[in-house]
């Protein structure tokens, strides 16, 4: 059981997945635009958001951005009516960790769910807590990365990845391998997405240390941590 935040301005939408969610064990808080769901984020009521990215006051590529700002780290998934690569890219960039066109199918939402739900708390458990690479360092009970001792904020998806990378440093994995480490076995994503979330990730090692060049693309292969 999990508490889930569903936000979306489809009262009819909202009805229908809060009774799925509700079948499979979830306690569910909904509204019915981005300002009153930024609200209720910030005040710790759900583990993870399910939210409509077309919604009033706030969108939720707004959202996204704006509980990231705020060093939020509560998984979101977005759902679209428009089924278009860009905005599933825009979406991932602003640190979404996953993202489902319109229409979709109930279960195959639902399984997103447990996904996200399942790397969190894996990601939580302790052991096997610490990795340290030279000068980056991560805790998956504090959800925490730091590179030269600063801390990054990263989302579910980015932390699942530099970790699969700095566990094995100097080799290579594929962008499949990646994927699945990121977004578990039953993840329907296109492979080139990874290299959103590696440009994501390098910006944020970037602004710490200009000169991070760790995360290195191997061309035709994949990316290896580079120690």
């Amino acid at each position: 059981m999990a508490r889930l935040l569903l936000l979306d301005d489809d009262a009819t939408l909202v009805t229908t997945l809060t009774f799925a969610f509700e079948d499979a064990g979830h306690v569910v808080t909904s509204a019915g635009d981005g300002h009153e769901g930024f609200r209720l984020a910030q005040q710790g009521v759900a583990e993870l958001i399910v939210s409509d990215v077309n919604m009033p006051k706030l969108d939720g590529f707004s959202l996204c951005r704006r509980l990231r700002d705020a060093g939020s780290m509560l998984p979101i998934i977005l759902l679209t009516s428009r089924d278009n690569e860009t905005d599933e890219t825009l979406g991932l960039e602003l640190g979404a960790d996953d993202y489902l066109s319109k229409p979709f199918s109930t279960r195959v939402l639902l399984a997103r769910v447990q996904a996200l739900l399942r790397r969190d708390h894996a990601r939580r458990s302790p052991p096997d807590d610490t990795v340290t690479v030279g000068e980056l360092s991560l805790s998956a009970t504090r959800l925490e990365v730091r590179w030269r001792s600063r801390p990054l904020t990263t989302t579910v998806t980015e932390f699942k990845l530099v970790e699969a990378l700095a566990r094995r440093p100097g080799v290579v994995l594929t962008r499949d391998v990646l994927i699945t480490q990121c977004r578990g076995e039953d993840a329907v994503v296109g492979d080139r997405l990874i290299d959103t979330y590696v440009r994501r990730l390098r910006r944020k090692f970037e602004a710490i240390d200009p000169a991070f060049e760790r995360i290195e693309a191997v061309v035709g292969a994949g990316y290896r941590w580079r120690s």
